[in-house]
């Protein structure tokens, strides 16, 4: 596969046939002096950009007014990307990024880090109020004045923590300089505290959770899971009768709703305790909430568990447990399958007793839609080998996806998978393991089907980690190619590897490096050392989200220069992520001026040092010393993560924004329903073929055509790479 290459573009400034709704798009600044990279991008974008997202149309792009801009800016702005954001002056970034937060784009880890950085080098960290919640968990932030902590700490709490996985470092850093902000030491969270640390509070020790103010059950609500310990302080809170729920025996249903999936952490013990009436009418609307796809299994399957634990205790006519015991609640039928106390009626037991063959075979989906213990799900799984001794039917197995983990290959090797559909249904689900998803991949390949890039997007790239070696080199790079960037960093080496392989066979022609970073940026945790060497010596500038997830062993083989190189004006971020796994095994092997000439101090015991257990003592010791003095503007020249601020010699074009800049700064990579790689875009049907019903070129809002002439440190150049979509 070759990147299609455009020729250069002719002509300096815009067309003089340029329309007056165009000038209008354009803003008053339109003929002022553009910055280099920018006219760049505006002539790649106009000359040779294929449709970026799926349903646009070249008519609909080029159609003027603010309602379109409003609904396709987001979708290009997700595909954002450093490098030619890099090429902005001070005021187009300060607008992009204010348009980002206002159209609350939903951008990743590696898209934030980079542009934090870009923030911060050019001055911008100061307008944090403008900024998107998110990427203010990115910034450098011993730059935080003590004027502005408790701002900053409000607007970053409305982040998703989540996004620092990999920078282990900052996250602490970002809870010590919280806690700072309060003032002095105290070890409990008052009322007033809490709206300040927002989502803050997950990452914080369970003792702190569990002696604050009762108001924390609004932080915890954020929460994307709780550990072991801070489920013990919630319900420790909740036994209490503090919280506005009050003592757990006057808890009522709106309360109880109020909780949403935080009342998926309450423990038996606490529901012996809720009114009987109370209790059922909530397991009936969290019933509910799960069939309608509002609750997740897993929050679900949690609750319904507790529950029925605590329901068994209070019913002391409960069957005993044995083999042919009686159905003693009378035959499930349809009608009782609709019922969402179906699972307070008939227990496991009962569910063996009660539950006919036919039912079954005719009412597995309904069946399957309640959130069925692990004990139930095992019940059905032997009552449904029973109906199907040679292995349940295509058309059932598309149903049983909740099930798929409780089988084995050899199982499995009974189905007959002949539909694309039927694999995504039986991968879709998150509980399907590596070897279901090896054995299910290969009946389907068994069947003479293909993996096609539609395939790839549907079950998403953690799929790829549970695929064998053998079926990730089956994948044709063409369809590796439209299945654009797919997330492979919980990957086991050895798929790492071999996805890298593929993904060299379906990028490695991109004659462009810039373009060719761009492609193969998520699969690089497979690369070897000469390819991270010569990334190097092309300036690529890596974020540290990629750089943590590099094979480990090959890091090893890179000097500090390579590094420093490798990462650009995001080697600061080292020491954000400093004790994450693979890079606190490099930095052990380097010395102590290695670190300083990385800029990394030898304190392990600083702020921000290894992230803390959250089971541990609670750490009271302000940090208000690591805050930047009041007194004082950040600006250019501030120390940065980053490299030396940018010179801005050249005229804003901030009229144009967001309308005309956040299409020119997306460079995607090939989407699962276009393929752009002959210089028109083509849509994918189920097998990855077919023209798409508006392929072609896309003009700049107003008209097509209107080009610009490359700035002239960029003349020389004989061919331009197309962006793909």
């Amino acid at each position: 596969m070759e990147l299609v290459l455009c020729p250069p573009p002719v002509t300096p400034h815009l067309s003089a046939r340029t329309s007056s709704a165009h000038r209008a798009a354009m803003g008053p600044r339109a003929g002022g002096q553009v910055n280099p990279g920018l006219a760049l991008l505006m002539w790649l974008t106009a000359h040779c950009s294929c449709p970026q997202a799926q349903g646009s149309s070249q008519g609909g792009l080029e159609a003027s007014g603010d309602d379109l801009w409003d609904s396709a800016n987001t979708s290009l702005l997700h595909s954002f990307w450093c490098q030619p954001a890099s090429q902005l002056s001070r005021d187009q970034l300060s607008t992009l990024i204010q348009g980002m937060a206002t159209q609350q784009v939903p951008l990743r880890a590696w898209q934030l880090s980079c542009l934090a950085n870009l923030a911060t080098r050019h001055g911008l960290q100061d307008d944090f109020e403008l900024h998107p919640p998110n990427l203010l968990l990115f910034y450098n932030l011993t730059q935080v004045r003590e004027a502005t902590c408790r701002a900053f700490t409000r607007r970053a709490a409305q982040g998703d923590t989540e996004m620092l996985a990999n920078l282990p470092d900052q996250r602490f850093a970002l809870q010590h300089m919280a806690l700072a902000c309060l003032g002095a030491p105290r070890r409990r969270l008052r009322a007033l505290d809490l709206p300040l640390l927002g989502a803050l509070v997950c990452d914080m020790h369970a003792s702190r959770i569990e002696t604050a103010d009762p108001h924390v059950l609004e932080n915890l609500q954020r929460c994307h899971r709780l550990t072991a310990p801070q489920q013990s302080a919630l319900n420790s809170l909740l036994a209490g009768g503090k919280t506005v729920l009050g003592p757990p025996g006057s808890w009522n249903l709106e309360g109880l709703q109020a909780l949403g999936a935080l009342a998926s952490y309450i423990s038996s013990s606490l529901w012996v305790q809720v009114q009987e009436a109370v209790g059922l009418a909530f397991f009936s609307s969290m019933v509910a909430t799960y069939r309608a796809g509002r609750l997740s299994q897993g929050d679900a399957r949690r609750f319904v568990t507790g529950f029925l634990k605590a329901k068994a205790v209070s019913v002391s006519s409960r069957p005993k447990r044995g083999t042919g015991q009686p159905c003693v609640r009378g035959d499930i039928t349809a009608a009782t399958l609709l019922d969402d106390l179906f699972l307070v009626h008939y227990d496991c037991v009962q569910l063996e007793s009660c539950l006919g063959s036919r039912v079954l075979q005719a009412n597995l989906d309904p069946l399957l839609q309640h959130p069925l213990p692990a004990e139930c799900q095992r019940v059905v799984k032997a009552k449904l080998a029973r109906v199907y001794p040679h292995g349940v039917p295509e058309e059932q197995l598309r149903l049983i996806t909740s099930l798929v983990y409780l089988y084995s290959r050899s199982e499995i090797s009974q189905w007959n998978i002949t539909s694309r559909d039927t694999v995504v249904a039986l991968l879709a689900s998150d509980v399907a393991l590596e070897n279901q998803t090896e054995a299910v991949l290969q009946k389907y390949l068994d069947h003479n089907g293909t993996i096609t890039s539609a395939l790839l997007v549907a079950i998403g790239g953690s799929r790829l980690c549970w695929m064998s070696v053998r079926q990730i080199q089956a994948i044709r790079p063409v369809e590796f190619r439209r299945a654009g960037a797919l997330d492979i960093s919980s990957c086991p080496q050895s798929r790492k590897d071999a996805l890298y392989t593929k993904a060299r066979e379906a990028f490695g022609s991109t004659r462009n490096t810039a373009s060719y970073y761009h492609f193969m940026r998520p699969y690089l945790g497979g690369a070897p050392v000469e390819e991270l060497r010569h990334l190097a010596q092309a300036n690529v500038s890596m974020d540290i989200d990629t750089f943590t997830n590099l094979n480990p062993r090959v890091l090893q083989s890179l000097s500090v220069g390579n590094v420093t190189t490798l990462l650009g004006q995001n080697v600061g971020d080292l020491q954000k992520a400093r004790s994450h796994p693979t890079i606190s095994s490099w930095l052990r092997s380097l010395n102590t001026s290695a670190l300083g000439e990385l800029g990394l101090d030898t304190d392990t015991a600083s702020p921000t040092g290894p992230a803390r257990s959250t089971t541990g003592t609670p750490d009271t010791t302000p940090w208000a010393s690591h805050l930047a003095p009041t007194s004082g503007q950040l600006g250019n020249n501030a120390p940065t993560s980053g490299s030396a601020p940018a010179h801005l010699r050249y005229l804003p074009l901030a009229a144009a924004l967001p309308s005309g800049l956040l299409w020119l700064l997306y460079w995607g990579i090939p989407g699962p329903s276009r393929d752009c790689s002959r210089g028109t875009c083509t849509k994918a049907s189920e097998d990855g073929a077919g023209p798409a019903p508006h392929a072609g070129k896309l003009g700049l809002v107003g008209g097509a055509g209107h080009l610009l002439r490359p700035p002239p440190r960029l003349q020389g150049q004989r061919t331009w790479p197309c962006p793909t979509s």
